[in-house]
Formats: structure tokens, C-alpha cells, sequence
């Protein structure tokens, strides 16, 4: 076993004694590690489009904001072939006796999924709007702890998936924007820019004035 390996079991199971002392908050990290965390970040980004829309340049922003959702969806796509390629055994079907707040799962554990969302969230609401991006930030750095806190997995495996989300993100990005802002495009020239102009701001483009 190497002694990054040997690390990261150590510090699963220091915040696993730790959760083992602190019962008062496990029926919160439960629901926060399992659907909590990723509702949020969901709303973040709806916050995030709308901000968008009332912006001095919404067509540009509310583009971003929309790779910010369509980057992460793609980078939970690649995760799953990629954590079977991986092959990483869940922390609780390695280690004998530890606490687990969450139903078991048989798939593998590196990169987290969980933690693939949060990095993806954060680091394309970073680029699209800052104050929703740095809420993001300590959301997803909550997530990936809940994950580990809940008994799900080892702290690499967080890492890994925080790491992965925010990189298919900024990699993927030029191609993405551009998929997107072509149709966003159309959209602007139709009946349904209220979608991407707020109906008070006379979009810059010369597409034409939302009504």
C-alpha cells in the first residue's frame, strides 16, 4: 500500500471518528451528503441565470451561466466510465466497522460523483458570476466533507472528484461556449429572448428589444 494511499485511509478515519462523536449532526450530513448539497447547488445555478439575465451584457453571461449547468451534466457523464476504469472499492467495504450514515453502494468510489458536481458548480459559476460562484465554493467544499463524513469516501476520492469536475470544465469550455452561445442566438431572435433578456433590459446585441 503506497503512503498516499496509507494517508488517505488515515484521514477517512480520523473524520470517521470524528462523526462517531458528533451524532447530534448526522440525520443534517445525511441529508446534505445525499441530496442537500447538489438541490443547492442546483438553485445556485438558477440564481446564477436569472442575476445573468438582468446583467449589463446577459446574452455573454447567461451563456456562461448555461455551460456552467451543460459542463457539469458532461462531467458527471465522464465520471462513471472513469470510476469503473479506476476500480476503487468503497471505504466501508474495505474497512471493517466503520460508521456509515448513508445506504450502501456496490459501485466504485474515486472520483466521487457528488464531488465531480460541486467542482464542476464551482468553478462555472466562478467564471459566470462571482458572488453565486463563491456561495458555490463553500457548498461543494461542505459536500465533498459530508462525503467523507457520512462514511462514502475516502478523502482522495473527493479531492479526485473536485479536481475532475473543475477541469472538464475549463478544458471543455471553448467548445461548449460556443455550441451554446449559437443557440442562444436563435433564441435571441425569437419570440422566446425573454428566456435570455430580462424584459426590462434592451438586450446589446441589435437582436432586438425583449418585450
Amino acid at each position: 500500500m503506497s503512503s498516499i494511499t496509507n494517508l488517505d485511509r488515515r484521514l477517512y478515519l480520523d473524520v470517521n471518528s470524528f462523526a462517531r462523536h458528533t451524532s447530534f449532526a448526522h440525520a443534517f450530513m445525511r441529508e446534505f451528503a445525499l441530496y442537500g448539497g447538489v438541490v443547492l447547488l442546483a438553485i445556485l445555478l438558477l440564481v446564477a441565470y436569472f442575476r445573468a439575465r438582468k446583467g449589463d451584457d446577459p446574452k455573454k453571461t447567461v451563456d456562461t451561466v448555461l455551460w456552467a449547468g451543460a459542463g457539469t451534466l458532461i462531467a458527471l457523464g465522464l465520471n462513471q466510465p472513469l470510476s469503473h476504469l479506476v476500480g476503487r472499492v468503497r471505504p466501508y467495504n474495505a474497512i471493517r466497522g466503520v460508521e456509515v450514515l448513508v445506504p450502501r453502494a456496490n459501485d466504485f468510489t474515486f472520483p466521487s460523483d457528488h464531488a465531480t458536481v460541486a467542482g464542476a458548480v464551482i468553478v462555472g459559476l466562478l467564471l459566470a458570476d462571482l458572488p453565486t460562484g463563491l456561495v458555490a465554493t463553500a457548498l461543494g467544499l461542505f459536500l465533498a466533507f459530508a462525503r467523507v463524513y457520512v462514511g462514502a469516501h475516502y478523502p482522495g476520492d473527493v479531492i479526485g472528484g473536485l479536481i475532475f469536475g473543475g477541469l472538464i470544465v475549463i478544458v471543455l469550455r471553448p467548445i461548449g461556449m460556443a455550441i451554446i452561445s449559437r443557440i442562444t442566438d436563435l433564441i435571441a431572435r425569437s419570440p422566446l429572448k425573454i428566456l435570455i433578456f430580462h424584459k426590462t433590459k434592451a438586450p446589446d446585441s441589435g437582436v432586438g428589444t425583449a418585450a
